[in-house]
Parts: structure tokens; sequence; C-alpha cells
């Protein structure tokens, strides 16, 4: 079999694929110029379009799909999550994507510890499901949160407690597979007696099974001997369980193929015992050599997971500010080993545990230690390993190379690792390239981010020859090219360098038994595509200039925004369906095009112009960043800090340049200057608002039908008797000034809080001051892309407060949206100006005020639980409430809940208010369900609390608001 040369189909045969695909299936069918953008990339170097791509409903949509590719002789691709870092999950075929629709957990066998699913389950549901029996399943890749089970079956994943449980190989019992030319049956070890029905069934599905017969019948000898002995081998095909001492498991041969022979339906996989404790043991060395030396001496203490990392991840962490708090945890050292321990109890596990620290002073170096049994901080220093490397993707000087994944997971067997580790660490140096070391130590699976320069052909050559003889180290150790992300285009190519021509030819010969025609992602792993083709970021990549009213890296100038574009790596964080904030819209459509990568990928291919011609036009970037609720989740949660809400403001402004806005739009969006007017006519638009013949003439400019609207408040805040109190004694007294930020919201809707938060400063000893001019931040306007208003309206503000700025004078804002303008979009719009600059370090919010100046609070028995607004997550974060919690005593807490789903506007619009209920619902009222009655619950956003009481039924507080009550 040849390498693979891509034929563009011709067009009138895709219209006709398209015609039939849409009358045989009830798939969705995606040929769009978008779509074609977001599915080109997934976390590796590499970037091809798509023919198109198909998301089938059930099953038998994609077996007829599968079909109708094969009349129209197209090439497919079945794709899970798209986290794949090798190429695998990118072609210019019809990819099939799993992961929205195919997300049965069909039946979990306790009895057996068998559960069986479809392609798009993601492992952590599978994980969580089994846990209800005391079972999980086995392995766990960084990606445990979004990636399918479907890729991980195609990638042969693992993860950290593949010391425990293996590979994914060694959890598959079953498969149910599909052929491109239409063959489906399950395979499984196979017996005589199952050799005999697979040939009774006739067709291609004996002449399969006599030819894999045959095959390893005449290869036996070459296979049994030419793989490599070690745990983590996942570079070539799995030929070896074909062998008679592995039962002639067609199964566990399917898995690792990467798509490139069948199409995964349904999948039976091993459950393992759930581990009822867990401790961590964290051991800290002079360097990664050392303890890379530590693993033989540590792995017959029965650890279930050992991890590596140096501190390379860890400098960079800590240069980017990121985990600061975990990782002063770690024990002293300059690398560190990870290792946990399980047992029957946690004293059982404490002791194993324990173990490990007597023998320290035994091991390489005497490493310190530290015993972790906190559920709680284990999980934050995993999180250390998982999001360290994704983090640190992105070199801080945009001169200089990314670390990439350029070489990415080769693996040894444990007792060569430390000598591997030395040797592979002097190839690095003698090309001048900079990495971090980590992985999987307790496997010898090693995770490298190297500083390859790819972008000229001069830096592409060298990175040629750097894996040429970074192959041939690897197996001069006995090792594997890959030891967990498989093969794909950037090691297919290096495969004779680990096998024999025998073996080579084997995989030539499995691959053609299933796949005659090439058509299952071709030019991946086998007669692989060169490795330097179709590089993402390869020579002929250029940064567009961009002129921008934000400034994004001013050593970059106009090329900015262009770097913005390529912060996303693909490691699809933003697909995780729990946990964080990051992505709503995604968690309640399921669509590619609404999370946070899907919209950074076609911001970059924006830029690109190569798909997308229409650039700051185009309808579908439009419609995807309506969807967005602009909660800046991304800019915290992703470890790369993609911040779609700052894009989405900076596409609108461009996109309606030279068009009319719409009418709703510009409402929103100048609410900051018609709302402190509106208390005039309150009776009146509250009438409006709730009038059935008014609401029908407001859904035709946009308006959702059916929602509630917050009524307008008959008085503002400024027209009230306290402002004009204030505003009568503007005088800076001395040290105890402090200015109030009277937002919009609170002003027009709910001029209580504000009275609360005079109240609250008063009776803490402040003089308060107003603003004499109300003016909003300006928020709205980044909703809705009026970037010129909003830096206009933001020169005033600091015109207006520079007196108070002048002299450091505390700015307490009771409403996030408010804070995360002055901490976020101000610095990029006047990153010059002295005053924003001090008003950055100026805002804060009440519990920040309160933690900052040391007050002392009355002590509260009642049980408090305290959602945090969005913004203030990303802008500041939880710490100042759970300080403040801790000055009230009681039991309260931080509610660990997402977005909350309305966002200002978003829950209002025709477009947007299913997308807000569905978020509510969903994500934010399970976290709401489980507060007790008798608890108060706290949130300082104007938006949550309407939400809140909405999905609830319970009245919220403001911070403000409870603190009024308590102070005396």
């Amino acid at each position: 079999m040849t390498q693979y040369l891509f034929i563009k189909p011709d067009v009138n045969a895709l219209l006709t694929f398209r015609e039939k695909l849409s009358k045989q299936t009830r798939a969705e069918i995606r040929f769009d110029a978008s779509t074609r953008a977001i599915y080109a990339s997934e976390a590796s170097n590499y970037r091809q379009l798509p023919i198109g791509v198909v998301i089938p409903r059930t099953l038998d949509d994609l077996v007829t799909t599968v079909a109708l590719c094969a009349e129209a002789d197209l090439p497919i691709l079945p794709r899970g999550a798209g986290t794949s870092m090798c190429g695998q999950s990118v072609n210019a075929a019809i990819i099939i994507d799993a992961s929205k629709y195919l997300t049965r957990i069909e039946h979990i066998d306790v009895q057996h510890s068998i559960a069986r699913v479809e392609p798009g389950v993601i492992c952590d549901q599978l994980k969580s499901m089994a846990a209800q029996s005391g079972l999980t399943f086995g392995p766990d890749p960084a990606t445990h949160s979004r990636c399918t089970l479907g890729g991980m079956i195609g990638n042969n994943s693992c993860g950290a407690h593949s010391v425990m449980a293996g590979k994914t190989v060694e959890n598959i019992e079953r498969l149910e597979v599909l052929t491109y030319d239409g063959a489906r049956f399950w395979v499984g070890p196979t017996d005589e007696a199952t050799y005999q029905e697979h040939l009774d069934a006739g067709g291609r599905r004996a002449e399969i099974v006599k030819s894999l017969k045959a095959l390893v019948d005449a290869n036996e000898a070459v296979i049994r001997e030419g793989f490599p002995k070690l745990k983590r081998r996942v570079s070539g095909y799995n030929l070896d369980q074909l062998l008679p001492e592995n039962g002639f498991n067609i199964a566990r041969a399917l898995v690792g193929v990467e798509g490139t022979c069948v199409t995964v339906l349904r999948a039976e996989t091993r459950l393992v015992t759930n581990p009822a404790h867990r401790v961590l043991v964290v051991l800290g060395f002079e360097d990664i050599f050392l303890a890379a030396d530590s693993v033989p001496q540590l792995l017959p203490l029965t650890p279930i997971a050992m991890e590596g990392l140096d501190d390379g991840i860890i400098g960079g962490l800590r240069e980017r500010g990121m985990k600061l708090a975990d990782i002063a945890e770690l024990p002293n050292g300059h690398a560190w080993l990870m290792i946990e321990f399980a047992g029957d109890s946690l004293d059982a596990a404490i002791r194993a545990a324990r173990r490990a620290i007597d023998v320290t002073d035994a091991l390489p170096g005497s490493p310190s230690a530290r015993l972790i049994t906190d559920a709680n901080l284990m999980n934050r220093i995993w999180t250390i390993r998982e999001t360290g490397a994704s983090a640190t993707s992105l070199s801080l000087d945009p001169s200089q190379p990314d670390p990439v994944v350029g070489w990415e997971d080769a693996a040894v067997e444990p007792e060569f690792l430390g000598q591997y580790l030395r040797e592979f660490s002097a190839l690095v140096t003698s090309y001048g390239y900079k990495t971090n070391l980590y992985g999987h130590f307790g496997d010898g699976c090693i995770h490298s981010r190297i500083t390859f320069d790819l972008k000229s052909q001069g830096g592409v050559n060298n990175w040629r020859a750097f894996l040429d003889e970074a192959a041939h180290l690897v197996v001069k150790f006995g090792g594997s090219l890959s030891g967990e992300h498989g093969d794909g285009q950037a090691k297919g190519e290096y495969l004779p360098i680990m096998y024999s021509p025998a073996i080579m030819q084997a995989f030539s010969e499995f691959k053609h038994t299933w796949d005659p025609r090439n058509k299952m992602n071709p030019g991946k792993l086998i007669h692989a595509m060169p490795v330097d083709h179709h590089l993402r970021l390869g020579p002929d990549y250029q940064r567009k200039p961009v002129t921008s009213l934000f400034t994004y890296d001013k050593r970059l100038g106009d090329q900015g925004f262009a770097r913005e574009t390529e912060r996303c790596i693909g490691m699809g964080k933003c697909r995780s369906l729990e946990g964080g904030t990051m992505c709503p819209s995604f968690r309640a459509t399921r669509e590619e095009r609404y999370s946070t990568r899907g919209r950074a990928r076609m911001f970059f291919e924006l830029l690109k112009g190569e798909v997308i011609e229409d650039g700051w036009n185009n309808e579908q970037i439009k419609d995807s960043l309506e969807l967005c609720l602009g909660c800046k989740g991304c800019k915290t949660d992703c470890p790369t800090n993609v911040d779609i809400a700052r894009y989405k403001s900076e596409f609108l402004y461009r996109h309606y340049k030279q068009r009319r806005r719409p009418l709703m739009d510009s409402l929103i969006g100048r609410i900051g200057e018609w709302l402190p007017h509106a208390y005039r006519l309150a009776p009146l638009i509250n009438f409006a608002m709730s009038n059935r013949l008014l609401r029908l003439l407001g859904q035709r400019l946009g308006l959702a039908p059916g929602v509630q609207f917050p009524a307008i408040a008959a008085r503002s805040f400024r027209h009230g008797p306290t402002a004009r109190r204030l505003l009568t004694a503007q005088a800076l007294t001395g040290t105890k000034d402090v200015l109030l930020w009277v937002d919009s919201f609170n002003n027009g809707f709910t001029p209580d809080v504000l009275e609360a938060g005079v109240q609250v400063l008063e009776k803490l000893g402040y003089q308060v001051h107003l603003m004499r001019k109300q003016t909003c931040c300006g928020r709205p306007y980044y909703d809705v892309g009026m970037l010129d208003r909003a830096k206009a309206n933001l020169l005033a503000i600091l015109e207006q407060l520079e007196p108070a700025l002048l002299r450091k004078l505390p700015v307490v804002v009771l409403e996030p949206s408010c804070l995360s303008v002055f901490r976020d979009e101000m610095p990029a719009l006047f990153p010059d100006d002295m005053r924003a600059q001090q008003l950055t370090r100026s805002i804060m919010t009440l519990s920040e005020f309160i933690r900052e100046q040391g007050l002392t609070l009355p002590s509260l028995s009642d049980s408090v639980h305290v959602h945090g607004h969005c913004h203030q997550k990303s802008c500041g974060g939880m710490g100042a409430e759970q300080a403040l919690l801790g000055k009230l005593g009681g039991n309260g807490q931080v509610i660990p809940s997402g977005c909350c789903g309305v966002a200002g506007a978003y829950g209002y619009h025709g477009k947007t208010a299913p997308i807000a209920q569905t978020i509510g619902q969903q994500e934010f009222k399970p976290h709401l369900d489980k507060v007790p009655q008798d608890a108060s619950i706290v949130a300082d956003g104007f938006s949550c609390r309407g939400q809140i009481r909405k999905v609830s039924g319970r009245e919220p507080l403001h911070l403000a608001q409870l603190l009024a009550k308590l102070l005396p």
C-alpha cells in the first residue's frame, strides 16, 4: 500500500452525498466554512481542513453515513473530543463526530464488572456512574473530563493510574465495529467456537477474521519477538493481541488504530474496583534525574499512580502567577514525584504511603517528603500536573518559540528511566532547545514540551533531524516512540526505526484487511504523511496585522490580536461538563462551535483567510459569539487564558462598523445611558414589560417571550435621600474615606443594595463618597461591541475620578461585572494611563475591602452559602469571600456553582433566553438545591440574584444586605 494521495472530491458528488444523507438520516450535516475551520485543528501541531462534518444522532445514522461515504468514495475520520496530539483527529475527510449524541451508557454489569457504552461517552461520565457501584474505569488521561471512550479506544489512552489499571487496551472486553465497506459485528477474545461463529457468518466478516488468523499464523514468531516488552508500548498496531497466548483478541488488536481500520459503534469495557481511600505522597528532589532513578525502588511498594515533573513547569506557572497557593504546598525541591496509595480504609492507605516515606533516605538524593490525606488538597496537587503543561505552552516572550508537542510521549522501562532522561536531556540541549520534563514515571512514560522552531524552514529541518535522533535514542533503550498519545502523523514516519521490516509489512496487511480501499483516516499511523506536512504554525504561517482599540501585547504592536488567536492549543478543557465556569454555552448545547475552543479556532481561521473568506463579516462567527455569555470563565479556566469575551467585543465592533446595529442591541448597549433616567417613567415601563400586547411587539424587536423582566425602581439610588446626603458632604476627611461605585443596575433596579452598601461602610467607620455624575462602567458596551463608546466612557470616568485616584482612595464596587471592566478591559484600553493603573489597584469588592482593611466582623451563627459571579471569579477569585466567611464563623461556604446563565441581557434575548434557561436548570439549579433551606444565599451579581429567584424560588441577598443586618 502506497502513501495516501488526497484527491479533492467532485462538487456534484458532494451535493449528491449531502442530499442522500439528509434524506436517509437525522444527522446534523455541516459543510459550512466555520465548521470546517473548527474541525481543522486538534491539540497537535497539525491543521487539515475536513471535507465536512457529520454529527449522527443515532448509531443507525452513523452506519448510514459510513455507507454513503463508501458509495461516494469519500474518506472518513471518526472523531471524539478532538484532543489528539499527533495529528490523528484531523484529515481531509468526512469527520464523524460522535461526541454530541452518541453518549449512552447502555448498562453496567456490576457482577462481571463490565460497562457497555456508545463511543461519545465521556471518560468521567463512565467513572461517575461506575463509582455508584464501587467501580471505576481505570484509564484517566489528563483530558478525562472531556475525552470520549471512542477516542480513548482509538488512541489507546492511559493516564496517571495506568500503574494500577493499565492502558485502554487492557480495559476493553469487546467492541462492536463497522468497516468502511459495511461489515458490522462484535469482536473480542476469539476461541475456537467464536472463530467458527465468525466464519459461519460469511461475507466480509468471515473474510476479515480468516485473514487475521492467516496474518498471525504467518508472523507469530516475528510478532512475539519484535514488540518491545514494556507496559507503555502504544506505537504501532497491537498485533501482539492476536497471539494465541493473548486469546486471538481482535477487539484489543483494534485498540489504538486511530480510526485507520474501523469505526467503533459500541464498546464493552472492563471496570475495576474503585479504591475506597486514597492518599498522596509528594517527594521533592534536587533534579528530575534523581526522581527518575528512584522509581524502580518505589514501584514494589504498589502505588496506584506515580507522576513526575520538573521545576520547568513549576517555574512557568510561577511566572504566570498561576497555582501559587497549590505550588506552596509542595515539599522543597526542583523536581517532584507524586505517588498515590490506596487502601480499604484511610489507615491502610496511610500505612502504605508511610512505607514510601520510610525509604526516602535510601532513595537517590534523599528527597524531602510530604504526606497528604486531605482530598481537596490532593486534587489541587494533581491539577498542577494536569494543567501545568498546557498553561506553560505559550512563551511569555512572543519572539521566542513556544514549547510544543513535536516529541511528546516516548516511553522506556522504569529501570532505564533515569539514564534515558539524562541522554534525552543532553540531546535536547545539543540542538539549543529547552524543555520541561514530566509524565507517568511509574510506567516510564515521559512528556516533553520542547521549543522547536516550526515557523522557519531551517527550524523545521533541525526538528526533523532531532526527531530522527530522538527516535533512535528511545529504541536504544528498548522503548516506544509513543507511550500514550499514539502515532498519527507525528510519529508514523518513524515507526520503521522501532519495528522491523517484517512487522511493518504485517502492519500494512492488518490495515489492508480492514480497509482495502484506504479510506479510513488515511495517511495516519501507517503509510503516514510526512511529519512536517500540514503544520498549523509552519513556515508558511504569517501573523496578520489587526489595528485594535485594545492593546494585547505592546511588544507585537498590530500583530497582538493574531498572537491571541494562537493561544488555543486544542486541549479542550472548555468541553468539560462539570467543574469551573467554562464553558456554559457548550454545556448547554454540546456544540463545538459554542465552546471556547471552537470560537478560538474560528478567529484563527478568520485571520488566516483560507476557509473563512469574509472575515469580520462572517455570519457564522457572529452566531457563535451571540451565544457567548461573556462570562470570562475562559480567561481563567482555560490553561492558556483564551479570552473569548474580549474577542467577541472585538468582532462585534468591526462587524457593525459598516452596517446598522439591531435596535435591541443598541438599547442593551446603551442601557447605562438611559437607565438612570428611567425611574421617571418606571410605572409606564414596568407596565409595558408585563403587558401581553406590548410584549408581542417586543418579541419582534428580539425580546424573549415569557421571561419576567426586573422592575425599574420608582426612585433610583442616585435620586434618594442617602445619595443626596453623601453628595452634600463630599470633602475628603482623611484615611477613612472610601468611594462607593454606583453601578447602573443596582442604581436603577435594586437601590436597596446600594443603600445597604453605604450602611455597611458607615457602620465600619468610613466616610462614603460618590462620583458627582452618575456614570455607567460601560459593561453593556462590551457585550454588543460598542468599543468606541466604551473607551470614551472610561476616559470620562478617569477624568471624574482623578482627584480620588491621586489620593489612592479605595473604590468599592458592589456589582462584579463593573469590577471586571476596571480590572480587565480598562488596562487593555489605557495601558499607559497612570490613572487607569491606579483605578485597577484601587477598585475592589466589598469582601476584598474588608479583607484588605483587616476589619473585624461580628460572628454569625446562621449558615451562609455564597454564589460567585463569573467576573468575580475571573478577575479576583473567591478568596476574599472565603476569608470573610471565616471571619463570620458558622458553617458558610462558597457554592461550587458555575455560570448562572443570565449574563445581563442574555437571559432576556429571544435567541439566547432558551440557552440561559437550560444553563439555569441543568447547571445552576442542582447546586442551589443542595443549599439547606434555612441557609442564606448570597450573590453579589444582579443577574445572578434574578436567576436564583427564578430557578429556586428563594430570595438571595447581596453581601452588603447580609452585613447591613449583622453589623450593629
